[in-house]
């Protein structure tokens, strides 16, 4: 199969499909790979790199859709990219379509098949093509947070870990999933005051034994969470329902209740957000205030460290990708969890969750492929 890697051109975004070293693993297994010149700048690594892997370097987008077979990206394609792709072209990305029916009706108009990362399950029920970057937005999320807490860019003023004699921040993360698991981590790291929300008793469990007894473990009820944001420092969104659009579990009203230089962290953006006053920011302009409070929604964090994202998403999606290389199609019949992965083919919608929050016509994956 022909692979292509067009460069990404969501602002601010970094990261690229294929490194070099997944390169190499495409080509020993007898396939072709055409990627965008400049597509790798981002981590380091530049046309001369691929070339020695075994790509053929393309002048332009353009060309790596025309010739390509798979596409294979970071991010969701944008409104130009979406337009260059056809019907019989796979484009395996992460898309978060939900929120997205602008995005939705270009890949339905495009014919192509479409298969999400964030929606690749395994044989525990987890997503592991999406956990490599919940990982890295987990941690991003502190340190975003931190900085956001500076004076000079509109917070409390407040250092995350205190000093001797001195408070330190108090971080609530909703959700105690792969994100609010590595936030959690980072603020413990760091000396902050954390407590955790989730509707799982036994993952609250298993985060009090992970994390030693010194994050606070709270069953996740609408008083709890307005409790617990009326004295946070900092509110880390975390919340992911696989697919679908994300709960809105901190209200516009509820923001009255908080300290006024209080930061909110929505992990959640690039599913809706799951804060009622979120909207999706950038890396140049990250953060805005309503009531008081900060709101950090970049809906591309792992972006800004793209030569950890890169390698990281690389070794998770490597085998996958192989898969739909060597078998197309017939990979997601032969595995439940790459099918799990489709959310588009040839006009449809084939992932119940997107169809629901988007409100269109859902048709079974296996019925979809086999028509």
């Amino acid at each position: 199969m022909l692979i292509g890697v067009p460069k990404e051109i969501k602002p601010h975004e970094y990261r690229v499909g294929l490194t070099p070293d997944s390169v190499r693993e495409y080509v020993a297994a007898g396939h072709e790979v055409v990627i965008e010149t400049g597509a790798g700048a981002g981590i380091g690594s530049g046309d001369e790199d691929y070339r020695r892997a075994g790509a053929t370097i393309a002048p332009d987008a353009a060309t790596v859709f025309a010739q390509a077979q798979m596409i294979v990206k970071v991010k969701e394609p944008q409104p130009e990219e979406w337009a260059r792709l056809r019907q019989g072209q796979i484009l395996f990305t992460y898309l978060h379509l939900a929120p997205d029916p602008e995005q939705t009706k270009g890949l339905l108009a495009s014919g192509c098949t479409a298969i999400a990362y964030e929606t690749v399950t395994d044989e525990r029920g987890h997503l592991p093509l999406l956990a490599p970057m919940s990982e890295v937005a987990g941690r991003l999320a502190i340190e975003a947070a931190g900085t956001a807490l500076r004076r000079f860019n509109g917070g409390r003023g407040l250092l995350l870990g205190g000093v001797p004699g001195v408070r330190p921040a108090r971080v609530v993360v909703i959700g105690g999933g792969v994100v609010g698991t590595h936030a959690a981590r980072m603020a413990l790291g760091l000396g902050a005051e954390v407590s955790i929300l989730d509707r799982s008793i036994p993952r609250l469990r298993e985060l009090d034994e992970l994390l030693g007894g010194r994050a606070r473990t709270r069953y996740s009820t609408v008083a709890s969470i307005d409790q617990e944001i009326a004295e946070a420092d900092v509110v880390v969104g975390a919340v992911l329902v696989p697919g679908a659009a994300a709960p809105k579990l901190v209200t516009r009203a509820a923001l009255g209740s908080m300290k006024r230089g209080a930061v909110l962290v929505d992990v959640a953006i690039d599913q809706g957000g799951c804060f009622e006053t979120s909207h999706a920011t950038t890396h140049d302009a990250p953060t805005y205030e309503i009531d008081g409070v900060i709101h950090y929604c970049v809906a591309n964090m792992p972006g800004a460290v793209p030569l950890t994202s890169s390698h990281a998403l690389n070794n998770a999606t490597l085998p996958f990708g192989l898969a739909l290389a060597r078998n197309g199609l017939r990979a997601l019949e032969a595995d439940a969890h790459l099918l799990r992965g489709l959310n588009v083919h040839e006009g449809r919608i084939t992932n119940a969750a997107v169809a629901d929050s988007l409100g269109l016509p859902f048709v079974d994956p296996r019925d979809a492929i086999a028509a």
